[in-house]
């Protein structure tokens, strides 16, 4: 698992919800797969062909992951616009770094970042 999962509910709590309110961060908006609960969770997206992808900064266990797998769908808050977002799926590296844009700041290493979320955006 790249970062502590303490490290994750300190987030949660405290800095996520500063991030939501100053919309500083893509924000994913999604449904707890036991809860029913909306919950908004902000998350270090980027644009590629055809959808997002997104650094799991956590791993892929993280409940807002598993919430998104499960549901197969979400709605993204993504540079001021909200994009719905389906066929979620876990990508590793190779497959990331391939559709990521040379441009984009890859995660440091120290993260130790090997899963990444792959989403499709919905054409309308």
């Amino acid at each position: 698992m790249p970062m502590p999962r303490w490290w994750g509910q300190i987030n949660k709590r405290l800095f996520n919800p500063r991030a939501i309110e100053r919309d500083t961060w893509p924000v994913l908006t999604h449904v707890g797969r036991h809860s029913g609960r909306t919950y908004r969770t902000p998350i270090g997206a980027h644009a590629v062909e055809g959808g997002y992808l997104v650094y799991l900064v956590y791993g892929s266990q993280s409940d807002w992951v598993r919430n998104v797998l499960a549901a197969g769908h979400a709605r993204l808050r993504f540079e001021g616009r909200d994009v719905e977002v389906t066929a979620p799926r876990l990508v590793g590296r190779d497959e990331a770094f391939a559709v990521l844009d040379p441009e984009v700041a890859r995660p440091p290493k120290l993260l130790r970042i090997t899963e990444f979320l792959r989403l499709d955006a919905t054409t309308d």
